[in-house]
């Protein structure tokens, strides 16, 4: 597919997602120009004028619905070399169908038949290997419609040999998270907010309960991107207090990494990043709703693991432990039940104090176990006097001396001080 010359952002050379236009005229897409600015430059990056202290940034509407009509037109091919013939539609021999085509074929009834897993198929090769097919695939609207055939009910349809029901939730969840954009800043995760219907909340929470692997780690992905995202914090906020079930369904997701393997330390990763992203948005309904004691249930098992008394997986196991820690951060500093959950809760400040910094291993979740404790330590004698039992000080002390970031010993050197004037 030839993209006009027009349609190509003058800094990234791929087609625009989001043009806007400078006070010179110039039009670039945001991400790009938005990069550009924060990295403190102040000039157009073609003309190099000026631009001020106060670089506004004009959406370009004509020249975004100009892209929306072109990409529509059905003479437009899929990017990308012509695969062998396995036909989209009745009609299709050899050739690639046009991206409307294939939205279409998406979008039509049927949900078990051949042309519709061919579509798939074909969507999600096209989004992980195609930037332009991407960029592309995100202004025609795929995103909405692939998140519709995940999560709209009702689930019991027509299966043929072809797919099943979770076959066709697997793929167009893979596609639909390499749609998003990776800036939780991008407007184009407003479309996520299709998901804010009880129904949608439902199956969510049904996939997280019953999916395979894939599937419920890529249902935690979508779920950290939610909580992340502007666009979507209302969302966030609804899911986290309405669905109680999504909770029940989420949490025992941290313990995959014992139980089922590889597969399960990918699933456990996955949600340990969910849950920190959730706790980040809304840390009272995570106390709320248990996320304390199944992070510290998290931890210890991955100290089990560290230890040898569990199978493997050892650099993943602590990726999920700073991701669990970065969770406890984020309920002790951001709200007042938070720090009173996790001070009352039995061995969580012995195993806060543990995390600051351990012989074996990379200590990269230190600054979130040093931030939980200053926290909650703050506020609570009991908790100062069970750290200081359990010896804070020389753990604070050793991670000054390790290799970690400026950031860790910042915090590190405030926990001193905190027990200094005790």
């Amino acid at each position: 597919m030839s993209i006009p010359h027009l349609f190509r952002c003058p800094i990234s050379l791929d087609i625009f997602t989001d043009p806007v236009t400078l006070c010179t005229g110039q039009t670039y897409d945001r991400p790009c120009i938005e990069r550009w600015l924060a990295a403190g430059h102040r000039t157009c990056p073609v003309t190099m004028q000026p631009l001020g202290d106060a670089a506004a940034l004009v959406p370009n509407r004509t020249l975004r619905h100009l892209i929306e009509r072109w990409l529509s037109a059905d003479h437009h091919q899929l990017p990308g070399p012509t695969p062998p013939a396995s036909p989209i539609t009745a009609d299709a021999d050899e050739e690639m169908p046009s991206l409307a085509a294939l939205k279409r074929c998406l979008q039509s009834g049927g949900s078990g038949n051949a042309s519709k897993v061919a579509a798939l198929r074909k969507a999600a090769t096209l989004a992980s290997e195609s930037d332009v097919g991407r960029a592309c695939m995100l202004q025609l609207g795929f995103l909405p419609v692939l998140l519709h055939l995940v999560f709209h009910p009702p689930w019991e349809t027509a299966t043929t040999d072809y797919l099943s029901s979770s076959e066709q939730e697997d793929l167009a969840l893979q596609c639909a998270l390499s749609l998003l954009p990776s800036s939780p800043a991008s407007p184009e995760h407003g479309c996520l907010n299709v998901l804010g219907t009880d129904a949608s909340l439902a199956s969510f929470a049904r996939l997280l309960e019953r999916g395979g692997a894939r599937v419920k780690a890529s249902l935690c992905r979508l779920l950290e991107a939610i909580a992340a995202a502007p666009a979507t914090r209302e969302l966030a906020l609804a899911a986290a207090a309405s669905s109680p079930r999504l909770w029940h369904a989420l949490l025992p997701l941290l313990q995959q990494h014992r139980e089922h393997g590889g597969d399960g330390r990918v699933v456990s990763a996955a949600a340990a990043r969910a849950v920190a992203a959730v706790c980040g948005a809304t840390p009272e309904h995570a106390v709320l709703h248990g996320a304390v004691p199944a992070l510290l249930m998290c931890l210890s098992s991955w100290k089990a693991a560290a230890s040898g008394k569990a199978a493997g997986g050892g650099g993943a196991n602590a990726a999920v432990a700073a991701s669990a820690l970065a969770a406890l951060e984020a309920v002790a500093a951001g709200s007042e039940a938070g720090r009173r959950a996790v001070a009352r809760e039995p061995g969580a400040v012995r195993a806060l104090v543990r995390h600051v910094f351990m012989m074996s291993s990379s200590n990269e979740g230190s600054e979130h176990a040093v931030a939980a404790l200053l926290a909650v330590c703050r506020e609570s004698r009991a908790a100062r006097g069970e750290a200081a039992a359990a010896g804070v000080v020389t753990q604070a002390l050793l991670l000054l001396q390790c290799q970690c970031g400026v950031r860790a010993k910042t915090k590190a050197r405030s926990l001193l001080k905190l027990f200094k004037s005790m």
